[in-house]
């Protein structure tokens, strides 16, 4: 089995499938983080050696001993943060860029939170299926016309800010001799059933929607979910592991209609795991028929499939969210149409009653977790981008006439050229 699966595989690097660390290729790409064309080029060939010295080179090009000095606070600005939420709706990727780029985001600056998302995703076409929302893999996407096809269609269609670095990226690499070079990248699809021009969309969405309710806020990723399972209302079924969940599937007593409610799992309470070994049973329970739907205050990655998952629900069970006054039997609603999550519980019954504890002792010792107890303390909310640290303070230039670079520095290229001020 081992040998199989590892022959499945082109090469070392990421997974083959379009989760996390592929999707991160993506956004940094169309973000100008990346050289054109890069995300996605196999390693252990010589274009991908290439790539590697040409990076380095640029590195070293655009750094402050450079001739063309680009820190990256120049590069990742507001403008280039919508690209990347832009880009992220139309390749239909990993929902845990819904947490990363507001941390991104934050750590520049600027605020962003998940309605962001839900609007932009409301007027951004799918312009791929690639699994778990098709069948391709990312080799396949990229030699259909990779990440060059994707941000021309959109520039065409006026869909991203083309006054960053974005429309370098229209190309794709090749080696001439020992050198790379490019070209720009196919005006055709090499497979439709894979990646499509932005007037021929798969949807005309991007598939991430917000969800709200008595139960906090959540995201779901409804790409790869078939409309009739786009509403779910079902008795709850708590849990508080994924382990406990997994033992319950096996001695087969998830055998109906529920929503699997797994809670404990924010960043708070253990670091905010991924739950995506509960995909293939859900799924499993969805093809015998049963209608199923996941809600938790963990994360999926990229593994958030064909079952309906609220996932991230925020705040979560430790920082006084409603996921801790659910209790076994209670009908729980999710409606992806409109954007709802809720407890069809009595209000006056809700409101009194009190959250539910957990045996989370296995979550503070062993494997390095004592380690990050103070950041499980401090952390913030998934949709301030589970993060412990706050905005940073507004950088703004002093009195140019006197704190002017001398010789040929460029103004304002270091920090020594700014003042930090308190707001």
């Amino acid at each position: 089995m081992l040998e199989a699966e590892s022959k499945s595989y082109h090469d070392a690097g990421t997974c083959t499938f379009y989760g996390t660390a592929n999707s991160n290729q993506m956004l940094m790409e169309v973000m100008g983080l990346h050289l054109p064309g890069s995300a996605f080029v196999t390693p252990n060939t010589p274009l991908r050696d290439a790539l590697t010295v040409r990076a380095a080179q640029r590195a070293v090009e655009i750094s402050a001993q450079g001739k063309t000095f680009t820190p990256v606070g120049r590069l990742v600005d507001e403008k280039t943060i919508v690209n990347a939420i832009i880009a992220l709706l139309t390749s239909g990727g990993s929902t845990n860029h819904t947490i990363h780029l507001i941390a991104i985001a934050k750590a520049a600056g600027i605020v962003i939170d998940w309605n962001d998302f839900d609007q932009l995703s409301a007027v951004i076409p799918l312009l791929t299926r690639i699994y778990p929302n098709g069948e391709a893999d990312v080799n396949h996407f990229h030699a259909a016309g990779g990440t060059g096809f994707v941000i021309r269609e959109l520039l065409d269609a006026g869909l991203l800010h083309d006054d960053v670095t974005t429309r370098a990226h229209c190309t794709e690499p090749f080696l001439d001799g020992e050198k790379v070079v490019w070209k720009p990248a196919p005006e055709v699809s090499a497979d439709e059933n894979v990646l499509r021009p932005a007037d021929r969309p798969f949807a005309p969405d991007g598939g991430l929607r917000l969800l709200t309710g008595n139960l906090g806020r959540a995201v779901i990723k409804i790409s790869a979910v078939k409309p009739q399972y786009h509403v779910v209302e079902a008795p709850a079924m708590v849990f508080t592991s994924q382990e406990d969940f997994m033992h319950a599937y096996q001695a087969g007593n998830l055998n109906q209609d529920f929503v699997a409610v797994v809670r404990f799992q924010g960043p708070k309470a253990n670091g905010m795991p991924e739950l995506h070994a509960l995909t293939p049973a859900l799924g499993s329970l969805q093809d015998a028929g049963f209608h199923v739907a996941l809600v938790t205050d963990g994360r999926m990655s990229g593994a958030s499939g064909k079952v309906p998952a609220a996932i991230h629900v925020s705040p979560e069970v430790l920082a006084g969210g409603p996921l801790g006054r659910i209790r076994d039997g209670d009908i729980i609603r999710l409606d992806a149409e409109a954007g709802t999550l809720q407890a069809l519980v009595d209000e006056a019954e809700w409101q009194q009653r009190p959250h539910a504890s957990a045996d989370r002792s296995s979550n503070v010792v062993g494997m390095g977790r004592e380690l990050f107890a103070m950041f499980r303390s401090s952390v913030s909310v998934a949709e301030d981008g589970a993060t412990t640290f706050a905005l940073p303070r507004l950088i703004v230039p002093s009195d140019t006439e006197i704190n002017l670079p001398k010789g040929d520095a460029e103004p304002f290229s270091d920090e020594d050229t700014h003042v930090q001020q308190s707001i």
